[in-house]
């Protein structure tokens, strides 16, 4: 198990010498750039370092078109204080994201250009122009267009993408950066982790806690932050739980309610952009049935099996198909490993750890909204540009050995 181990320095030192490291490594940069307070510290560090060697950086910035005003006003204050040393790439594309609360339209895609006239805010005039990105296809999925650009960037050249994680948000976070091999890091740089041949993530702030974030603000203030967070400080947000992402997906849901005391005028344009905003942000922070949290009860006279699908049977016929593959693909499973009959139910405690199968937990999976039942263990799965890529990169290659050999 991986242990942390402390030594003389401080956080922002190490920060500071990984980025310098990584400069002096690796032929080309780009920073992965939200607006929020983590990314917005690192993007001020790796950004002096580029201004200290007189070398510009990709900014990517992936517009997800719900955002609060603050952050779209802090995301231009950054472009013009660091616009010597940024090559922009303010991506606003067609893209494919969880909405967690309906199940009437359980995906929204991002600046859908057949729904312009509901969309959160316009277009801003630095967006890039999409003919560039000859990867992309409209609809596809968000993680996917942030892998498939970095390998766009990198275009066969070493290429290092600077990404604003820290390890003290989130068991997952942490496990994602310590548990990892050799071969899969650069270097041997425990807070590196490879993407591709030529292509590597790096987390210069990932041994950061929230306080240190603040410590930093407070430090240098004269660095812009954005002020939604203040906001949120006033009301009464603890700093632990502030969080900037697309308000609909299964976690960002929770944070829903701020919108409307916040930022109201922005509240109104995300209750009309999809199915399900105002009941989503009444009832998510409760418990039991509503949302599926902690503690589950099945109506009297049902079996969880039965209440699975009376469940089913009240959605709308394409999510309840796409939940009933999703359920097949599961039960199959664990038929294969022995179970001939799914059990109604298991010690809560086995089921919490994905230990054993039951109907209950597809039932749980159901009240959550978990679309791509994560619940169950299962994955979300990619499009075919990933695949179209692969393609392009290899039309490319074959074009430039052409070139080369007239």
């Amino acid at each position: 198990m991986a242990t942390k181990v402390y030594n003389s320095k401080t956080v922002l030192q190490a920060s500071r010498e990984r980025i310098s490291d990584v400069f002096d490594n690796f032929e080309k940069i780009y920073i992965s750039f939200s607006g929020g307070k983590d990314s917005s510290v690192m993007s001020h560090l790796v950004l002096q370092e580029a201004k200290k060697r007189n070398r510009k950086v990709g900014f990517l910035i992936i517009d997800l078109e719900a955002q609060y005003n603050d952050t779209i006003i802090h995301i231009e204050h950054m472009i013009e204080i660091y616009k010597d040393y940024i090559d922009l790439h303010w991506v606003c594309a067609e893209l494919l994201l969880r909405n967690a609360v309906s199940n009437y339209e359980p995906r929204w895609v991002c600046w859908d250009e057949s729904k312009k006239d509901v969309w959160v805010r316009e277009k801003p005039t630095l967006a890039a122009d999409l003919s560039k990105y000859d990867f992309y296809v409209p609809k596809m999925e968000f993680e996917e267009f942030m892998v498939i650009f970095g390998e766009w960037y990198a275009k066969d050249v070493t290429t290092a993408a600077f990404i604003g994680i820290r390890a003290d948000e989130s068991l997952h976070r942490y496990r994602a950066i310590v548990s990892r091999k050799d071969g899969l890091m650069y270097n041997n740089w425990k807070w590196t982790t490879k993407v591709s041949s030529k292509l590597y993530n790096i987390y210069p702030i990932y041994d950061w806690k929230t306080e240190d974030i603040w410590i930093f603000h407070g430090k240098y203030n004269y660095l812009p932050h954005n002020k939604v967070y203040d906001k949120m400080m006033m009301a009464g947000v603890k700093i632990s739980q502030q969080r900037l992402c697309q308000p609909y997906g299964d976690d960002q849901r929770k944070g829903l309610w701020l919108y409307h005391i916040l930022e109201p005028e922005t509240w109104y344009k995300l209750v009309a952009r999809v199915n399900g905003v105002n009941s989503g942000a009444l009832y998510i922070q409760e418990n039991g049935n509503i949302t599926g949290y902690n503690k589950i009860t099945k109506p009297e006279g049902h079996t969880w099996q039965s209440f699975c699908n009376l469940l089913l049977s009240t959605m709308p016929k394409k999510t309840s198909e796409h939940y009933r593959e999703r359920f097949i693909k599961f039960i199959k499973g664990w038929q294969d490993r022995g179970y001939l009959k799914i059990p109604d139910e298991a010690p809560e405690d086995l089921e919490s750890k994905c230990w054993v199968p039951s109907w209950r937990r597809m039932c749980k999976v159901i009240l959550r909204n978990d679309y791509w039942c994560k619940g169950l263990g299962q994955t979300q799965p990619f499009s075919d540009a990933y695949g179209k890529f692969k393609e392009i990169k290899k039309k490319r290659k074959i074009e430039e050995s052409l070139t080369i050999n007239i």
